[in-house]
């Protein structure tokens, strides 16, 4: 029998090099609000910088998939860093980044966020195991689908989806699935030290000190979605969920360690409960 390759550990750090270099583009991305990458453009282009042609057959540029800029590779770094999602370049809602998102549609908020939790609080607030409780994955893709297809417009009411467990499920969804976490992962380690510190007061300023530094669509959404969850706690007799028990489900969905090392991630699972129970619990001081 072939014996099986298994990777060493010289063998994995490229592989981790990559996946740090990754992080340190998404980061960079997140800092100049543009995303901009190498491109071939057919025909004669000039770029929109500087005004002069931009030479050569292929790669003779770069052009941001947010707003559609095409300017010379050496022009991108000095165009100025706020750039202007264009809504007909977003494909989709969904794994979508969540600033690039908001700037497009001009909402301070996802209005997946906002219309989830309009729903969840008509109709599911004294639902038992809320956000615990799986939904269908079936009905779940479904509202995906229809977010991404539809938008505003998609119909999430309980005449489409009566299960409130599907609509819970999509926005966690949603939120696991940005591309950069709500609690962006250059403020990672801010909130994990500061789940570490003993004295309550010291680490309640460390948390507040981190909120201030996440980007302002990162910092509306968590604010949004405590507000709500503290709604949830208010039923907890009903609903059987605690402050404790959302952070047990949001810790993870809304932060996720930088370099994606799966013993820091379960080392640290326990701090990501504590934050989000925190923020839930002083909801009302912090932001």
């Amino acid at each position: 029998m072939q014996a099986q390759w298994e990777p060493t550990g010289s063998d994995l750090t490229p592989l981790r090099a990559r996946r740090q270099e990754q992080k340190h583009q998404e980061l960079l991305v997140l800092a100049l609000g543009l995303r901009l990458g190498v491109h071939t453009f057919r025909g004669p282009h000039w770029c929109e910088y500087c005004a002069n042609f931009m030479w050569g057959l292929i790669a003779q540029g770069v052009r941001c998939s947010d707003c559609g800029l095409n300017v010379h590779k050496q022009c991108s770094k000095l165009v100025p860093s706020d750039c202007q999602p264009d809504l007909r370049r977003i494909k989709k809602v969904f794994s979508c980044d969540l600033t690039t998102l908001v700037k497009a549609h001009n909402t301070p908020r996802p209005m997946v966020l906002d219309m989830c939790i309009r729903e969840i609080e008509q109709r599911g607030l004294k639902s038992e195991g809320l956000y615990r409780v799986s939904g269908f994955t079936d009905h779940i893709d479904d509202v995906r689908l229809a977010f991404d297809r539809d938008g505003e417009k998609a119909d999430i009411s309980a005449n489409a989806y009566p299960d409130i467990n599907t609509i819970t499920g999509a926005l966690k969804l949603y939120l696991r699935d940005l591309p950069i976490p709500v609690i962006t992962y250059d403020v990672y380690s801010k909130f994990i030290q500061a789940a570490k510190m003993n004295d309550p007061d010291t680490r309640l300023e460390a948390i507040h000190d981190g909120l201030l530094q996440l980007p302002p669509a990162h910092y509306e959404t968590l604010r949004y979605l405590m507000t709500h969850l503290k709604r949830v706690t208010v039923y907890e007799k009903d609903n059987l969920m605690s402050a404790e028990n959302l952070g047990i489900v949001f810790g993870p969905t809304l932060m996720q360690p930088p370099d994606q090392n799966t013993l820091a991630t379960l080392n640290d699972m326990r701090h990501q409960k504590m934050i989000v129970q925190l923020l839930i619990e002083h909801e009302d001081i912090l932001f």
